[in-house]
Protein backbone atom coordinates (compact mmCIF):
# COMPACT_ATOMS: atom_id res chain seq x y z
CA UNK A 1 0.00 0.00 0.00
CA UNK A 2 2.57 2.49 -1.18
CA UNK A 3 0.02 5.25 -1.75
CA UNK A 4 -1.05 5.30 1.92
CA UNK A 5 0.42 7.66 4.49
CA UNK A 6 -0.41 6.74 8.08
CA UNK A 7 -1.32 9.58 10.40
CA UNK A 8 -2.67 9.80 13.95
CA UNK A 9 -5.92 7.76 13.72
CA UNK A 10 -6.26 8.55 10.00
CA UNK A 11 -4.77 7.81 6.60
CA UNK A 12 -3.98 9.90 3.55
CA UNK A 13 -4.54 8.24 0.17
CA UNK A 14 -2.09 10.14 -2.01
CA UNK A 15 -3.41 8.75 -5.31
CA UNK A 16 -6.87 10.10 -4.54
CA UNK A 17 -5.66 13.16 -2.58
CA UNK A 18 -8.06 12.07 0.16
CA UNK A 19 -7.80 12.12 3.94
CA UNK A 20 -9.85 9.31 5.53
CA UNK A 21 -11.02 9.22 9.15
CA UNK A 22 -13.55 6.86 10.69
CA UNK A 23 -15.76 6.73 13.76
CA UNK A 24 -15.97 10.30 15.01
CA UNK A 25 -18.94 9.29 17.21
CA UNK A 26 -20.04 12.89 17.64
CA UNK A 27 -22.23 13.05 20.75
CA UNK A 28 -20.42 10.25 22.55
CA UNK A 29 -19.71 12.51 25.52
CA UNK A 30 -23.42 13.33 25.81
CA UNK A 31 -24.12 9.63 26.32
CA UNK A 32 -21.53 9.25 29.06
CA UNK A 33 -21.24 10.40 32.63
CA UNK A 34 -17.60 11.23 31.92
CA UNK A 35 -16.68 14.25 29.80
CA UNK A 36 -13.33 14.09 28.01
CA UNK A 37 -11.08 16.67 29.72
CA UNK A 38 -10.57 18.81 26.60
CA UNK A 39 -14.22 18.54 25.57
CA UNK A 40 -15.30 16.23 22.78
CA UNK A 41 -15.86 18.92 20.15
CA UNK A 42 -12.64 20.77 20.85
CA UNK A 43 -10.62 17.57 20.80
CA UNK A 44 -12.11 16.35 17.50
CA UNK A 45 -11.72 19.70 15.77
CA UNK A 46 -8.18 20.37 16.96
CA UNK A 47 -6.92 16.99 15.78
CA UNK A 48 -8.83 17.20 12.50
CA UNK A 49 -7.42 20.67 11.78
CA UNK A 50 -3.91 19.37 12.50
CA UNK A 51 -4.40 16.63 9.90
CA UNK A 52 -5.89 19.01 7.35
CA UNK A 53 -2.98 21.37 7.82
CA UNK A 54 -0.47 18.54 7.46
CA UNK A 55 -1.72 17.08 4.17
CA UNK A 56 -4.06 19.68 2.61
CA UNK A 57 -6.33 17.08 0.98
CA UNK A 58 -8.74 17.78 -1.85
CA UNK A 59 -11.26 15.39 -0.24
CA UNK A 60 -11.94 14.46 3.38
CA UNK A 61 -13.82 11.16 3.72
CA UNK A 62 -15.60 10.41 6.99
CA UNK A 63 -15.93 6.64 6.92
CA UNK A 64 -19.06 6.11 8.97
CA UNK A 65 -20.31 6.49 12.53
CA UNK A 66 -20.04 10.23 12.28
CA UNK A 67 -22.73 10.31 14.96
CA UNK A 68 -22.90 8.26 18.14
CA UNK A 69 -26.59 8.25 19.04
CA UNK A 70 -28.91 6.17 16.90
CA UNK A 71 -31.93 8.42 17.45
CA UNK A 72 -32.54 12.14 17.50
CA UNK A 73 -29.52 14.37 16.85
CA UNK A 74 -28.93 16.95 19.56
CA UNK A 75 -28.32 20.60 18.66
CA UNK A 76 -24.81 20.32 20.05
CA UNK A 77 -24.01 17.30 17.85
CA UNK A 78 -25.54 19.03 14.83
CA UNK A 79 -23.36 22.08 15.47
CA UNK A 80 -20.26 19.91 15.88
CA UNK A 81 -20.86 18.33 12.46
CA UNK A 82 -21.29 21.82 10.98
CA UNK A 83 -17.95 22.86 12.47
CA UNK A 84 -16.31 19.72 11.06
CA UNK A 85 -17.60 20.71 7.62
CA UNK A 86 -16.37 24.28 8.10
CA UNK A 87 -12.92 23.04 9.11
CA UNK A 88 -12.70 21.02 5.87
CA UNK A 89 -13.81 23.97 3.74
CA UNK A 90 -11.42 26.33 5.51
CA UNK A 91 -8.57 23.97 4.59
CA UNK A 92 -9.72 23.71 0.96
CA UNK A 93 -11.11 20.20 1.34
CA UNK A 94 -14.43 18.77 0.21
CA UNK A 95 -16.08 16.66 2.98
CA UNK A 96 -17.66 13.34 2.03
CA UNK A 97 -19.90 11.52 4.53
CA UNK A 98 -20.20 7.73 4.37
CA UNK A 99 -22.97 6.11 6.36
CA UNK A 100 -22.20 3.88 9.36
CA UNK A 101 -24.45 1.75 11.52
CA UNK A 102 -24.78 4.58 14.07
CA UNK A 103 -25.79 7.09 11.40
CA UNK A 104 -29.52 6.41 11.15
CA UNK A 105 -30.23 10.10 11.78
CA UNK A 106 -27.34 11.54 9.75
CA UNK A 107 -29.65 12.35 6.83
CA UNK A 108 -31.36 14.91 9.06
CA UNK A 109 -28.00 16.69 9.37
CA UNK A 110 -26.57 16.23 5.86
CA UNK A 111 -28.32 15.68 2.54
CA UNK A 112 -25.28 14.17 0.81
CA UNK A 113 -24.68 10.97 2.81
CA UNK A 114 -23.62 7.95 0.77
CA UNK A 115 -23.07 4.25 1.45
CA UNK A 116 -19.56 4.11 -0.02
CA UNK A 117 -17.02 6.32 -1.76
CA UNK A 118 -14.74 5.40 -4.65
CA UNK A 119 -11.37 6.85 -3.66
CA UNK A 120 -9.13 5.74 -6.50
CA UNK A 121 -8.86 3.38 -9.45
CA UNK A 122 -5.28 2.14 -9.15
CA UNK A 123 -5.87 0.11 -7.09
CA UNK A 124 -9.62 0.48 -7.14
CA UNK A 125 -10.23 1.66 -3.58
CA UNK A 126 -13.59 1.94 -1.86
CA UNK A 127 -14.12 3.64 1.48
CA UNK A 128 -17.09 2.29 3.44
CA UNK A 129 -17.86 1.86 7.11
CA UNK A 130 -17.45 -1.91 7.13
CA UNK A 131 -20.55 -2.89 9.10
CA UNK A 132 -22.22 -4.56 6.12
CA UNK A 133 -21.43 -5.96 2.68
CA UNK A 134 -20.11 -3.10 0.51
CA UNK A 135 -22.21 -1.85 -2.42
CA UNK A 136 -19.16 -1.46 -4.71
CA UNK A 137 -16.52 -3.94 -5.85
CA UNK A 138 -12.93 -3.02 -5.13
CA UNK A 139 -9.37 -4.28 -4.97
CA UNK A 140 -9.00 -2.56 -1.60
CA UNK A 141 -11.45 -1.45 1.07
CA UNK A 142 -10.72 1.19 3.69
CA UNK A 143 -13.08 0.80 6.64
CA UNK A 144 -13.68 1.56 10.30
CA UNK A 145 -16.36 0.08 12.57
CA UNK A 146 -14.45 -2.14 15.03
CA UNK A 147 -12.06 0.46 16.54
CA UNK A 148 -9.02 -1.87 16.70
CA UNK A 149 -6.46 -1.39 19.47
CA UNK A 150 -3.44 -3.34 20.67
CA UNK A 151 -1.73 -3.62 24.04
CA UNK A 152 2.06 -3.42 23.91
CA UNK A 153 4.15 -3.41 27.09
CA UNK A 154 1.08 -2.67 29.16
CA UNK A 155 -0.03 0.30 27.08
CA UNK A 156 -3.21 0.17 24.99
CA UNK A 157 -2.77 1.88 21.62
CA UNK A 158 -5.18 2.47 18.73
CA UNK A 159 -3.99 0.61 15.66
CA UNK A 160 -4.67 0.04 12.00
CA UNK A 161 -5.19 -3.47 10.64
CA UNK A 162 -3.75 -4.24 7.20
CA UNK A 163 -5.41 -7.50 6.12
CA UNK A 164 -4.48 -9.00 2.73
CA UNK A 165 -7.13 -10.94 0.77
CA UNK A 166 -9.61 -10.29 3.54
CA UNK A 167 -12.81 -9.92 1.52
CA UNK A 168 -13.44 -11.69 -1.80
CA UNK A 169 -9.78 -11.41 -2.71
CA UNK A 170 -9.58 -7.71 -1.86
CA UNK A 171 -7.29 -6.23 0.76
CA UNK A 172 -8.85 -4.45 3.73
CA UNK A 173 -7.40 -1.65 5.80
CA UNK A 174 -9.30 -1.07 9.05
CA UNK A 175 -8.78 2.29 10.77
CA UNK A 176 -8.87 2.98 14.50
CA UNK A 177 -11.63 5.22 15.83
CA UNK A 178 -10.91 8.92 15.42
CA UNK A 179 -12.87 9.53 18.61
CA UNK A 180 -10.73 9.02 21.68
CA UNK A 181 -13.86 8.21 23.69
CA UNK A 182 -14.91 5.16 21.66
CA UNK A 183 -14.06 1.78 23.11
CA UNK A 184 -12.85 -0.84 20.66
CA UNK A 185 -11.67 -4.37 20.11
CA UNK A 186 -8.30 -5.28 21.59
CA UNK A 187 -6.76 -7.51 18.97
CA UNK A 188 -3.97 -9.18 20.98
CA UNK A 189 -5.92 -12.41 21.38
CA UNK A 190 -8.81 -11.67 19.01
CA UNK A 191 -10.06 -14.11 16.42
CA UNK A 192 -12.26 -13.54 13.37
CA UNK A 193 -15.49 -13.84 15.34
CA UNK A 194 -14.39 -11.09 17.74
CA UNK A 195 -14.68 -8.53 14.94
CA UNK A 196 -18.10 -7.34 13.84
CA UNK A 197 -17.15 -6.36 10.29
CA UNK A 198 -18.04 -8.95 7.64
CA UNK A 199 -15.17 -7.65 5.51
CA UNK A 200 -12.37 -9.07 7.67
CA UNK A 201 -11.58 -12.75 7.38
CA UNK A 202 -8.21 -14.23 8.27
CA UNK A 203 -7.35 -12.01 11.21
CA UNK A 204 -4.21 -14.05 11.84
CA UNK A 205 -2.83 -12.54 8.61
CA UNK A 206 -3.56 -8.98 9.75
CA UNK A 207 -0.56 -6.71 10.29
CA UNK A 208 -1.10 -4.23 13.13
CA UNK A 209 0.20 -0.73 12.38
CA UNK A 210 0.63 1.72 15.24
CA UNK A 211 1.22 5.41 14.70
CA UNK A 212 3.77 6.57 17.26
CA UNK A 213 2.97 10.23 17.86
CA UNK A 214 6.15 10.77 19.88
CA UNK A 215 8.28 9.66 16.92
CA UNK A 216 5.79 10.90 14.28
CA UNK A 217 5.99 7.64 12.37
CA UNK A 218 3.97 4.50 11.71
CA UNK A 219 5.32 1.25 13.15
CA UNK A 220 4.34 -1.85 11.17
CA UNK A 221 4.37 -5.19 12.98
CA UNK A 222 4.39 -8.76 11.66
CA UNK A 223 1.10 -10.59 11.06
CA UNK A 224 -0.78 -11.35 14.25
CA UNK A 225 -0.23 -15.08 13.86
CA UNK A 226 3.49 -14.63 14.57
CA UNK A 227 3.36 -11.37 16.50
CA UNK A 228 1.10 -12.73 19.27
CA UNK A 229 4.00 -14.78 20.62
CA UNK A 230 5.95 -11.57 21.24
CA UNK A 231 3.20 -9.75 23.13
Amino acid sequence: MDDIDYLPRAVYLSGADALVVADLHVGRSESSAVEYPLGERRDLLERLRDLLGAVGPETVVFAGDILHRFGTVSERSRETVERVVAACHDAGGDPVFVRGNHDAALDSVRDDVRDAYLAGDDPRTVVCHGHEEPPLDAERYVIGHDHPAIEIEGRRRPCFLDVPDAYRGADVLMLPAFSRLAAGVEINDARDDNLLSPLVCGLDRARPIVYDEDRAEALAFPPLESFRRLL
